[in-house]
């Protein structure tokens, strides 16, 4: 019978940077930029502690409105990442990011809280902000990668249409990469964390796979709900 995995305490975290000493040692002594990799560390540590603890105190909320409130927060900091991987920066650029990353990003997430998990309540913070923060997050990306395409292309003199299909092809090379990766290259961090916390890999297979489906989904439809919008702004639109 397997073992569910125990509590971490703090002594036994600071193992886990024994190795870290030593990579950072290694850049020290072959004079590689040390700083920017220390600094790089210190965010890390600094930034999931405090998620931690948000986390904490917003898993224990009870209220939707304030569920709903971190949603559209986590749309609008995600549209604004992406919006500084473009080459255009105005107004309309990060509407069409923000809608975009709210309609492909929230109809996949509403599929697979209610029509697959079936959270009750709806707003159950525990599932649907981990999830949530997956598919937002991977919108992002995929519009990132996709703007940026569109644009080089448009740069070169071709037509909306061919910079479009470009700028789509770009942005699904990372998650059709996965798809074949996926159990033959790697264990993704999800099923790997719940194979170790002592769930059957049967069950831990069957939660990637719906985890494979929104980021396949969403990198699609987040890709094309943008280009369909900015097709409305482009002057060689087709």
């Amino acid at each position: 019978m397997s073992q569910p995995i125990e509590n971490i305490s703090l002594l036994q975290l600071c193992f886990a940077f024994i190795p870290v000493l030593m990579g950072l040692a290694f850049l020290y002594f072959w004079q590689v930029n040390i700083k920017r990799a220390s600094y790089a560390l210190l965010r890390m540590l600094t930034q999931l502690l405090l998620i931690g603890y948000f986390l904490n105190y917003l898993f224990n909320a009870e209220s939707s409105l304030t569920i709903l409130t971190i949603l559209i927060a986590m749309v609008a900091i995600s549209s604004w990442i992406a919006l500084g991987n473009t080459k255009i920066k105005d107004l309309s650029l990060l509407k069409h990011i923000f809608t975009a990353i709210a309609l492909s990003g929230g109809f996949t997430l509403l599929i697979i809280t209610q029509g697959v998990l079936n959270l009750v309540p709806w707003y159950q913070p525990q599932v649907l902000i981990p999830l949530a923060g997956m598919i937002f997050a991977n919108c992002m990306n995929s519009i990132s990668l996709c703007s940026e395409r569109l644009y080089s292309e448009l740069e070169t003199g071709k037509s909306y249409r061919a910079a479009r299909d470009k700028a789509m092809n770009a942005a699904i090379i990372p998650v059709i990469n996965s798809l074949f990766a996926v159990g033959l290259v790697s264990l993704p961090g999800m099923m790997t964390g719940q194979i170790l916390s002592g769930i059957s890999p049967l069950i831990a297979a069957r939660y990637q796979i719906i985890v494979m489906c929104m980021i396949f989904a969403s990198s699609i439809l987040s890709a094309g709900c943008f280009l369909i919008l900015r097709a409305k702004n482009s002057s060689s639109a087709a």
